[in-house]
């Protein structure tokens, strides 16, 4: 079975507030085995449009991917997040090849 991912591109336009989001989402990325493999860090835009941060979520699966966004663990903290922070979020399939 394919892991999951999240993939976001976010401007964060108040780091103090953002803080409250990253202690929020804690739980539900805990409860369904987050794994960060990018979250910030340095990058070059190559091309297109580009945020000031970027993240990448695995997942065990696309199906707990999709449940963990959906959770009402991760919607009470996508509240705060979008008071303090733009950006783009996709869940997505892994690829197996």
């Amino acid at each position: 079975m394919p892991k999951g991912y999240w993939i976001a591109h976010v401007d964060v336009t108040d780091p103090e507030g953002y803080k409250e989001y990253v202690a929020l989402n804690a739980k539900a990325f805990a409860k369904y085995n987050a794994k960060f493999l990018v979250r910030g860090g340095k990058f070059t835009k190559k091309h297109g449009e580009a945020r000031a941060r970027h993240v990448v979520i695995e997942f065990d699966s696309y199906e707990k991917a999709l449940a963990c966004y959906e959770s009402p663990e991760y919607r009470a903290a996508e509240i705060v997040r979008n008071k303090h922070s733009k950006g783009d979020v996709i869940v997505i399939e892994g690829y197996e090849g």
